[in-house]
């Protein structure tokens, strides 16, 4: 069974007869590559091409003597996007519905993930009730690397306000169990989506909105790799971050006025 194959299939929305009819061949071809036989190099193409993913991803190069996937082979880029706003909304509603282990968020404001889902505290708190572990990690609004990203995106308080307005979203989640929201005072280079062995990738560019900037989706691998370069930049993050108290961060911007 080629398990990348079904799993791509299945968070794109896209059949195994949709697929078929995309690369010219008959369902039945479709179904043997699920069932893990090797396409032939110009199917491989196409279907990487029309599942936005790389084609490295769902047939590995041959492992090394030593047992691992060679170096730079880029098996755990599952897809690319020109900018975060073009990643398809039932994405990220997909793999927040299918996490089962965790969901790790780290981001400044990130008011486009409540925006774009008004449920999205409602589908968190059931998660975590499901027994996954929910970390939400915000920018710290009186902070000073919020403040230097707010002058560097030409908004000055604008970042500051759009994260006390963001976090109004996740009140609720303070008291369910294995739900908790830290806020972080750290210089972010990149902003994190992680959902189980998915992660979202959104580099910042100088001067630019988040939403402006290109986004990797990683797939985690046996082998150490870019995803557990990441995941262990958001744990250390995560580790200097402090509990967001609502009524402290509110009688406190209150003070600012």
């Amino acid at each position: 069974m080629n398990e990348r194959l079904h799993s791509v299939l299945a968070q794109r929305g896209v059949s195994p007869e949709a697929l078929a009819e995309a690369c010219e061949v008959d369902p039945k071809t479709v179904g043997r590559w699920l069932g893990g036989r090797v396409p032939h190099p110009r199917h491989r193409f196409r279907v990487a091409q029309h599942l936005r993913v790389e084609e490295l991803f769902l047939w590995p190069a041959p492992v090394s003597s030593t047992g691992q996937p060679s170096a730079g082979s880029g098996i755990e880029l599952v897809g690319t996007y020109q900018n975060r706003a073009s990643v398809p909304r039932d994405m990220w509603l997909s793999l927040l519905r299918g996490a089962q282990e965790q969901i790790s968020v780290l981001v400044f404001s990130g008011t486009f993930f409540a925006q774009s889902n008004p449920h999205v505290a409602k589908m968190l708190a059931e998660r975590a009730a499901a027994g996954v572990q929910v970390r939400l990690c915000f920018g710290d609004s009186n902070g000073r690397a919020a403040a230097i990203r707010g002058h560097e995106e030409g908004i000055g308080d604008a970042l500051a306000a759009k994260i006390r307005a963001s976090l109004t979203y996740y009140r609720p989640l303070m008291a369910e169990v294995g739900c908790e929201v830290r806020l972080h005072d750290t210089t972010l280079y990149t902003s994190l989506f992680r959902y189980d062995n998915d992660l979202l990738i959104n580099p910042h560019v100088w001067g630019q909105p988040a939403s402006a900037n290109p986004l990797l989706h990683l797939k985690k691998v046996d082998s150490v790799g870019w995803f557990d370069n990441y995941a262990q930049s958001f744990d250390a993050v995560w580790a200097g971050a402090r509990p967001w108290t609502p009524d402290r961060e509110v009688s406190s911007s209150h003070g600012q006025d």
